[in-house]
């Protein structure tokens, strides 16, 4: 860990701040304070235990149905022999786990209790901006319905999964998470959950990361319905980028985002099909492409075998090309 630095009293100011400072402070204050009231009740510990009773480890979970599902990271639960959830009101109960995604770090529980559960709100995480308030909600280090708040740093993120597989449409914050964060809530100043938060960089200072909760939301429908989550393959390496207002006007699109291709696997759909590192898709079927999370909500089961028409800028060029998809192994 690196060493902590501390402002000394000749580096701080002296200057007392004005009534509108204040103001603005309190505005803040209570945009945090009414997000954490709203939530807080939502976000439980997740306790795990192996083989033999011994405890595993620990995390964070998001309730967002009264009767019980729970959304946390696959990491939290993976090889638990038994999962254990303790609400911010003291209440206590087992969980099964309904099904695991490694590929974005999220799993879902159902808590095996009859009582009615506070909930949480998911949010549109494609609403989600650079700048914004973000609020973590979670228990690090074990200590129950721990705060800490910050800004979003960036959106459209991927980041390497335990599995070795890309996360895609991750948000980057500056809010200090810690080990037992994971799982936990990511919020928005509305009270509404962003994102659900899976890692930070050790020895970097505010540098964490939360899966959007568009993509959580995508793995939840797919659990219920299948019990696990098939994909199509694709085949990219992708990131929300701006698009160029002119070439986006020329085409006629409305949306003000696409999706770079930064690198594609060999032999993929994608490769097959010709597309390049540096091609922007904006398209598929007809449907407008604005992040990375159009595109995995596509790559679903049914789309397994089937060809997609996929539309992209070359360079200032508006292009169009047929994609196989084929199943992830």
């Amino acid at each position: 860990m690196r060493d902590i630095a501390f402002l000394s009293d000749s580096q701080s100011s002296t200057c007392k701040p004005g009534a509108p400072d204040r103001d603005l402070l309190d505005h803040y204050s209570e945009a945090v304070i009414g997000a954490v009231e709203a939530v807080s009740p939502a976000v439980a510990h997740v306790g795990t235990i192996g083989e033999g009773g011994v405890p595993q480890g620990s995390g964070s979970g998001v309730i967002i149905s009264p009767d019980g599902l729970i959304l946390t990271n696959n990491h939290v639960v993976a090889g638990a022999r038994e999962v254990r959830i303790t609400l911010a009101d003291g209440r206590r109960f087992l969980a099964r786990t309904l099904g695991r995604d490694p590929d974005t770090d999220i799993a879902v529980l159902r808590g095996e209790t009859t009582d009615h559960l506070p909930t949480a709100m998911l949010a549109d995480s494609k609403s989600v901006r650079p700048g914004q308030i973000a609020i973590a909600i979670g228990n690090p280090l074990g200590f129950q319905s721990s705060v800490s708040a910050g800004i979003v740093s960036a959106v459209g993120r991927t980041l390497r999964a335990q599995n070795g597989n890309l996360i895609f449409d991750v948000i980057q914050t500056d809010t200090a998470l810690n080990p037992g964060n994971s799982g936990g809530a990511l919020v928005s100043s509305q009270a509404e959950v962003i994102g659900i938060n899976t890692a930070m960089i050790m020895g970097a200072q505010g540098i964490a990361f939360a899966v959007a909760s568009s993509t959580a939301l995508g793995v939840l429908m797919q659990v219920l319905a299948h019990g696990r989550v098939r994909r199509a393959r694709f085949g990219i390496v992708g990131e929300q980028v701006p698009l160029r207002r002119r070439a986006a006007y020329t085409a006629g699109l409305s949306q003000a985002t696409g999706v770079a291709v930064r690198d594609l696997q060999p032999g993929s759909p994608a490769a097959s099909a010709a597309l390049r590192p540096g091609d922007v898709i904006v398209g598929i079927d007809g449907k407008p492409v604005a992040g990375v999370d159009d595109i995995l909500r596509l790559l679903n089961r049914d789309a397994i075998g089937t060809s997609i028409a996929v539309t992209y800028f070359r360079g200032e060029r508006f292009e169009e090309v047929r994609v196989l998809l084929d199943e992830r192994a």
